[in-house]
């Protein structure tokens, strides 16, 4: 983008701005596709030019540029509709105002920054108050470990109780001994869930 700076009428000279690609966008790129992510799509306000630009130093799947955030809503919802016929989600990462109701539409939305949160924090379901897109990599990778942590916690937890009722039932745990041993399957199924934390 130019700006032309006048002095008293006169053409003093030109400033120029230009968008630059962040460091750690080439990064998150290469972390998400690691991941499994099989579409990847920048939806910016930017200018045409600017957009495609940036998503030149990037293995994009697609640009879309110039949208408002009602616009940005809209290539959400696309890529919802197409998404749930492979069986997946969309995560939409946003920063600004103008991200917000993009970030509410997604599946997922997280909000990554350090200023200006405020509108997309309130939106998102999760907030990364770190200027760091490396940090989504890690979120997500967090979240996944967890989440299986979690399944094979409840997982565990029921068959292992199902086990002893059985025995139970059949006459083989009696039910102080049964009652003692509920509470050491539950604590074995807290300190597995405690994985998490790690």
């Amino acid at each position: 983008m130019q700006a032309k700076v006048f002095i008293d009428g006169r053409l003093a000279g030109e400033i120029g701005f230009e968008d630059r690609l962040r460091g750690d966008a080439v990064d998150l790129v290469a972390k998400l596709r690691k991941l499994g992510f099989g579409r990847i799509v920048l939806a910016s306000g930017d200018e045409r030019s600017v957009a495609a630009a940036i998503a030149g130093s990037l293995s994009l799947d697609a640009v879309e540029a110039r949208l408002s955030p009602a616009e940005k809503v809209e290539v959400i919802t696309r890529e919802r509709m197409a998404s749930k016929r492979m069986g997946g989600k969309v995560l939409m990462v946003g920063d600004g105002v103008n991200d917000a109701p993009a970030l509410a539409a997604a599946d997922v939305g997280i909000a990554v920054g350090a200023t200006n949160l405020a509108a997309a924090a309130e939106a998102a379901d999760i907030v990364l108050i770190r200027n760091d897109l490396n940090r989504i990599a890690s979120a997500i990778d967090i979240a996944r470990r967890s989440r299986a942590i979690a399944i094979q916690s409840i997982l565990a937890g029921i068959g292992l109780s199902l086990v002893a009722m059985i025995f139970a039932g059949a006459g083989f745990l009696p039910p102080v001994t049964g009652a003692m041993l509920q509470e050491v399957i539950d604590v074995a199924v807290i300190l597995n869930a405690l994985r998490a934390l790690r």
